[in-house]
């Protein structure tokens, strides 16, 4: 499949007292971490941070893993995301209401567990969390 947009997103973990938990966002049944569609001359990086900002009110993202990022394959009609990996060590999470759809983008958010969500989230979004939980195991192995 042709590669025909890019889109950019987070995957956000947060310390919890049982445990590190992930930020998963619902748009009807499906659920996702914060991403969406690079707008043209934006920097990847700056489209995620711009997205979750948008889709969740979280600001203060700490790139403890740096730039590493993964890429899904190729989706609806060409789609490719890449996703990073941050923590957000405090912040409310709020669902803003989109100026474009005049109500949230998501209708839910919750903080789970990894083997929570892997129950919930699709083969792709697995992929990326896999990734995640990997990535942050093998430089932290205690968390």
């Amino acid at each position: 499949m042709k590669v025909t947009r890019h889109s950019s997103g987070v995957v956000i973990r947060r310390p919890f007292a049982d445990g590190p938990r992930y930020l998963l966002l619902r748009c009807f049944g499906y659920w996702d971490f914060p991403k969406g569609e690079v707008e043209p001359g934006e920097d990847l990086l700056a489209t995620a941070r711009r997205e979750v900002l948008e889709e969740a009110g979280l600001a203060d993202l700490v790139f403890r893993w740096g730039e590493a990022f993964v890429e899904t394959t190729p989706y609806s009609r060409g789609k490719v995301t890449r996703y990073y990996l941050a923590e957000s060590p405090e912040g409310e999470v709020y669902l803003p209401i989109s100026p474009e759809l005049g109500v949230p983008e998501h209708q839910e958010f919750r903080w789970v567990r990894y083997e929570e969500a892997l129950a919930l989230v699709n083969g792709r979004i697995r992929a990326v969390l896999d990734w995640a939980e990997n990535q942050a195991r093998d430089s932290h192995p205690s968390v």
